[in-house]
Parts: C-alpha cells; sequence; structure tokens
C-alpha cells in the first residue's frame, strides 16, 4: 500500500489548523498524490505540497466536472445573498434555514466537481478521500461524481430539511459508493440515526506528522511575545464558535490570584470579551488575529506552558486544538466535556481536566499552570488519542476504500 491518492479538501485555502496539517502529512506519506483543491489553496501549503511531489489542481479538469462547479458556485452565491437578506430574526424560521439548505446543496456540487476531476485524473489511486465533507447529499455526491469515496464528516452544522432529504433520498443508491469516516464516536452515533444505511467506520482525522516543538520555537514563541522565561503562559486557538465555553472562561479569569499570561489568536473573535480581559490585574492578553499560518500558529504552542480548550457539555467533534497540543508536544487544560475524550486523558501528567461549564475549576486548574506547569507530553502522546502517523492514516484510507473499489469492479 504504497501508492497515490486522491486527497480532495474544500478548506485547503484556510489558513492553519489540522485540516491543511493532515492534507500536507498525507501528500507527503504518499508521494505523487493528486491535491483537489476546489476553492484555493493556502501558498504555505502549495510549497509542502511541491516538496510532496504533489500534483495540484485547483480547478475542474473536463466539462461535467466544469458545468458542475459553475452551478455549485451559483447556488452558494445564492445561499450567501439569501444569508444577507433572511438575517433578521423577525423572518419565520423556515424561511432563515433555506439559504443553509442551498449551502448543502452547494457543497454537494463542489464535491461532484472534484469527483469527477478525480475520475478523470487518476481513476487508479489507492483511495479517493473527501477530508472535508458535506454533512448531507452522500449519494448525491458520489452519483453526481461519478466516484466511489471516502469522507470525513466532522459534524452537522445544518440538518436537512424537506426538499434537501428528498433529494437525498432520491440518491440513496449512490450511499453504496460511499464509506463515512467519522472522526469519533460521538459524531458516529449522532449521524447513524439520520443515515441508518449509510457506510461508515470511526477513525482520528487528525495525524501525527512528527513535527514536535523544538526548544529553539519554544524560546522564539516566548521572544516574538515578549514574555520573560520564568511567567507562565496559556493560548487560546481558533475560533470563538458556539460550542466553545468563552463564558466559562471569562468568569475563570475573573478568579485570578496570580499573574499569567495569556496568548489568543482564531477568528472571530470577541473584542469586547478581550477588552473585560485586558482590564483584568493579573492577566496580561496577547492577541494574534487569525486566520494566521501554521509557522504562526507554531510560535502561538510555542510560547505557552499549556494549551487552554474548554467546551460546553456534550461536544463530542474532534479537537483540533487537543490533538495539534499532543502532536507538537505542548500540556493541555481541557473541559471533561467528551467522556470519550475525558477517558484517553485520564491519567496523562500534561494533562489537567476540569468539569465542563465550571469555571472556578478551570480558575484552579490555571494556578495549578502558573505555579508548576504540567510535564511536557513525549512523543507517544498522540497514540493513546487515537492519532496515526501519516503513513498509517494512508495504509488506513486505502484499507478502507478497498471493498469499494472491489464493488465498483
Amino acid at each position: 500500500m504504497t501508492g497515490p491518492l486522491v486527497l480532495i479538501e474544500p478548506y485547503a485555502n484556510r489558513l492553519g489548523g489540522h485540516h491543511q496539517c493532515t492534507l500536507v502529512a498525507l501528500a507527503q506519506a504518499r508521494p505523487g498524490s493528486l491535491v483537489i483543491a476546489p476553492h484555493g489553496i493556502a501558498t504555505e501549503a502549495v510549497r509542502a505540497l511541491r516538496e510532496a511531489d504533489a500534483r495540484l489542481v485547483t480547478a475542474p479538469a473536463g466539462q461535467a466536472a466544469t458545468v458542475l462547479g459553475a452551478v455549485s458556485r451559483l447556488a452558494a452565491g445564492l445561499s450567501s445573498a439569501g444569508q444577507r437578506l433572511f438575517r433578521s430574526r423577525r423572518w419565520p424560521r423556515r424561511l432563515r434555514r433555506v439559504p443553509h439548505q442551498i449551502t448543502l446543496i452547494a457543497r454537494c456540487l463542489t464535491e461532484a466537481s472534484a469527483l469527477r476531476s478525480a475520475r478523470r485524473l487518476d481513476p487508479g489511486a489507492d483511495a479517493v478521500v473527501i477530508l472535508t465533507a458535506s454533512e448531507a447529499m452522500h449519494g448525491a455526491a458520489a452519483l453526481l461524481g461519478g466516484q466511489p469515496h471516502l469522507r470525513f464528516v466532522h459534524e452537522a452544522v445544518t440538518a436537512e430539511d424537506a426538499v434537501v432529504r428528498l433529494l437525498g433520498r432520491l440518491a440513496r443508491r449512490g450511499e453504496q459508493r460511499v464509506i463515512a469516516v467519522y472522526p469519533t464516536q460521538a459524531v458516529g452515533d449522532q449521524f447513524a440515526a439520520a443515515f441508518a444505511d449509510l457506510p461508515a467506520v470511526v477513525g482520528s482525522f487528525a495525524v501525527d506528522d512528527g513535527r514536535r516543538l523544538s526548544d529553539a520555537e519554544r524560546n522564539g514563541g516566548r521572544a516574538a511575545f515578549d514574555i520573560p522565561a520564568s511567567e507562565a503562559v496559556v493560548c487560546m486557538v481558533g475560533g470563538w464558535w458556539p460550542y466553545k465555553d468563552i463564558a466559562v472562561v471569562d468568569a475563570a479569569l475573573g478568579r485570578l490570584k496570580e499573574p499569567l499570561h495569556l496568548v489568543v489568536t482564531g477568528s472571530p473573535l470577541d473584542e469586547a470579551v478581550l477588552e473585560r480581559w485586558r482590564s483584568l490585574p493579573d492577566l496580561r492578553v496577547h492577541t494574534m488575529p487569525g486566520p494566521v499560518s501554521e509557522s504562526v500558529l507554531r510560535l502561538v504552542y510555542a510560547a505557552a506552558d499549556a494549551a487552554l480548550v474548554a467546551r460546553r457539555p456534550g461536544t463530542g467533534k474532534e479537537s483540533g486544538l487537543v490533538m495539534d497540543a499532543a502532536r507538537l508536544g505542548v500540556p493541555l487544560v481541557v473541559s471533561e466535556h467528551d467522556d470519550a475524550l475525558t477517558a484517553r486523558l485520564h491519567g496523562r501528567p500534561w494533562a489537567l481536566t476540569f468539569p465542563a461549564g465550571d469555571p472556578d475549576a478551570l480558575a484552579d486548574a490555571l494556578h495549578t499552570v502558573i505555579r508548576q506547569p504540567p510535564p511536557l507530553p513525549g512523543p507517544e502522546a498522540p497514540g493513546p488519542l487515537g492519532m496515526r502517523s501519516a503513513a498509517e492514516q494512508a495504509d488506513f484510507l486505502t484499507r478502507t476504500f478497498a471493498p469499494l473499489r472491489t464493488k465498483e469492479s
């Protein structure tokens, strides 16, 4: 199992994060792989892919792919216009949801266009994988794309309404040409009821690329933010999305009784909250508005004694921040929002956990970091979290895709 893969990443244009890391690592593990980035690709990823001898495609290949891509762009434009038009909550909920349903259709058409390109450019690949796939219309993407494939479904952002469900039923036979890959069992359980007939497996998305932070990077991170080596630092990475419990972090920081540096990066951020934190007597806030490149992201992690992950109870999607911290060698302060993740972190000296939704417990954990930073995770840390090396992940994808290839033959 050493042949090239087809890697489709609609989010390849986004800076930083584990989407870019996984894409590049898989391409490096399988030289000559075909990378399809329907919405373009970040410059730093282009350099890494060239070094891996990957073939990069950012435009549809063939007439069918071109037509599907054009219709997808039209649908995406309609969705954006609809979201602006129906932004106010004065509109009925049914109308406010229409643009999001059009978004699901647009994403399906984008995937189908990329799959058509894959079929045309590399019909013999070891596996065809959509690394960040839509949560809906799986069968339609396979039928329109004419290509069996694996699809990583990370979370349910928008549920299907009646019209999209109808389209899904019409294309249900296409689901037998698809295997969904859910990064966590919780995500798999969430989708099992809605897509009971969709073949699926569970496997971590993030991969361990072996690029741990060096001592030079750690020194450089402190210097970049002008933080003395003797002072405690915690970082918060990523946009403040609804599943992140910023309110608990806000309350906990207000309870600090000892000095702490907090490095914040991501998009979106709430400037009003940041201003409130800047006024706290024992907190010094350093902000790096996102999105940021992988190199800058590494500096943020390198500056920190620990990475803070606070989520709302019951959030079961894979945490890219937890995975990044483990692979880079950064200790964690993490909420017990997911029982499976908490069990995996139990007993790890580099991971301090606190009950989700409890600001007092979080404040205690931060004081622990201030007084005695946790030890760095070792190179073995990604394993207990279910993370594979890039080569192991490529083999897993090849094995998982094999039944689809046999069925197609």
